[in-house]
């Protein structure tokens, strides 16, 4: 799933992380990321997509997917010992499939080194530290520098999310065609560029102060694009380069890397917002882009070596894959609520409250710090979670998220709602590391960006309507209603997850138990 942290870069989400949670991001992240900001990133975190492995994976990754779980679905192929390498049976198409992993350690063999050591890890996780710092800005930055635009209304600002959440769903599957096609690396060098450009571009709209509405889309249109591109092909990137043994370890600290670079964008956008300006802060977000597309261009992950076949058959192969696992869609449709309503109101409701009643730019800025830092916290505490029904875990994790929506439609003090989303950041990333893991574990490598951007698909698939009604909801019935709209959904969709046999009886292997 893609949460809504850095959506663009996700892990959806991201993830920005992203993913079942892109909204932020609607990307990333994995489209995956922690539950609070409008799209403003570039290419998932996930999100996410996007999301953050916490339950420990053993060398031994060869796994029943979850089609063993219930009945009536299909068990998918399992992964070999080596992680990330060949896959026995259906799904991806013949052939070997994207860079196989290093292979994992066998029981009672020498630990594995420090993935401080690995060239390609550090290049990965100071290319999405340094994405994320940027997009910490932005996601502050965007939504204010469209509200202090002449003539600035709120249908105006969803307009401009909207445009930006629309291609991130209309183009994401094609992202998971071409990830699966071609080198992870360069697709996502390429989606860091484009967000360059288009970030680039807003910040010198608003410092120059000439914006058209329709500039502007068109803009936020190149970035929806770019993180439809960066989603999918980030989720298949670990499991290229990190052993199978280590999966928990290397996203859990790039978990914690990109966390912790959020809290310091978000920490230091509010000041920079009223300080220099949001077109600076979104200048810094278009110059981290470059920084990561030069770092990730020293991956240089080889291209799929895989039979030949259309862009159609991918896809019905990975529709496939998707469609015969119960846990997947079941919590990918409770995202699809949960995303809309986080994307709702950290797009466009939650700043129109901070403006309203909590004194602007500067309450929002830590509010949205607060839930950073507890993602930072989440983190930490994921690495070390061991649950034998993760999902189980992870779906009762996402209740906390609707307590901030709740607050803010109550007029609550910002300390409150800050202690809150602190919370919210926190439960969000033990659904995140949960969620990563089991993809990982569950999902044939050379299927996965496939079978990730059916997942960032369908989590983000109420996004764009979600921001777009946002505005105009809140006009007609009043911000207060609208939150308290939000926050219901989100508890009822994740009731609705837990109504699957699969959500609630899916077990870990022992190893990660």
């Amino acid at each position: 799933m893609a949460l809504p942290s850095d959506p663009s870069r996700t892990t959806a989400d991201p993830t920005a992380q992203s993913p079942a949670g892109a909204a932020s991001g609607p990307p990333a992240s994995s489209a995956a990321g922690a539950a609070s900001g409008p799209p403003a990133g570039s290419a998932a975190e996930s999100a996410a997509g996007p999301v953050a492995a916490a339950a420990a994976v053993s060398g031994a990754v060869g796994v029943p997917a979850s089609g063993a779980v219930g009945s009536g679905t299909i068990p998918a192929p399992t992964r070999s010992d080596s992680g990330a390498g060949s896959e026995t049976g259906t799904g991806a198409g013949s052939g070997t499939g994207p860079t196989p992993g290093p292979p994992a350690a066998p029981p009672g063999a020498a630990p594995l080194p420090s993935l401080w050591r690995d060239r390609r890890f550090v290049l990965l996780a100071s290319a999405r530290t340094i994405s994320v710092l940027g997009n910490g800005f932005a996601r502050v930055a965007l939504a204010f520098a469209v509200l202090s635009l002449p003539g600035a209304t709120p249908g105006r600002l969803s307009l401009v999310l909207a445009c930006q959440a629309l291609p991130q769903l209309v183009l994401i599957l094609v992202g998971g065609v071409i990830a699966d096609r071609m080198s992870r690396s360069r697709l996502m060098m390429i989606s860091d560029c484009l967000g360059a450009a288009a970030y680039g571009g807003l910040a010198a709209m608003v410092l120059t102060g000439h914006a058209p509405l329709t500039a502007m889309c068109l803009l936020a249109v190149v970035a929806g694009t770019a993180s439809a591109l960066f989603a999918p092909a980030m989720s298949g990137v670990v499991p290229q380069i990190v052993p199978a043994a280590q999966f928990q370890q290397a996203n859990a600290l790039l978990r914690v890397g990109m966390n912790g670079s959020m809290v310091l964008g978000l920490a230091l956008s509010g000041v920079t917002v009223a300080t220099f300006g949001a077109g600076w802060a979104l200048a810094l977000n278009a110059a981290s882009f470059v920084v990561s597309a030069g770092l990730i261009r020293g991956l240089r992950l080889t291209t799929a070596v895989r039979a030949a076949s259309s862009g159609w058959a991918d896809l019905r192969d990975g529709w496939k894959e998707f469609i015969s696992r119960q846990w997947l869609w079941a919590v990918v449709c409770q995202a699809a609520v949960m995303v809309a309503a986080v994307a709702s109101t950290s797009g466009v409701l939650g700043p129109l409250e901070a403006k309203e009643h909590l004194g602007g730019a500067g309450a929002w800025s830590a509010i949205v710090a607060a839930q950073a830092v507890g993602t930072v916290a989440g983190a930490s505490f994921a690495v070390r979670i061991r649950v034998r029904r993760p999902l189980l875990v992870a779906v009762v994790a996402i209740f906390p998220v609707a307590v901030p929506m709740a607050l803010l439609a109550a007029h609550a003090p910002v300390w409150v709602i800050c202690l809150a989303m602190f919370c919210s950041g926190l439960s969000t990333d033990v659904f995140g590391a949960l969620w990563e893991t089991t993809m990982q574990r569950e999902i044939p490598e050379a299927v996965l960006s496939r079978v990730s951007s059916y997942d960032w698909f369908g989590s983000l698939a109420l996004a764009p309507l979600g921001l777009l009604v946002a505005g105009p909801i809140a006009a007609a019935v009043g911000t207060r209603a609208a939150l308290a709209g939000c926050a219901g959904a989100t508890v009822l969709a994740t009731f609705g997850a837990l109504l699957s046999p699969q959500v609630r009886t899916l077990r870990a292997p022992v190893e990660d138990g």
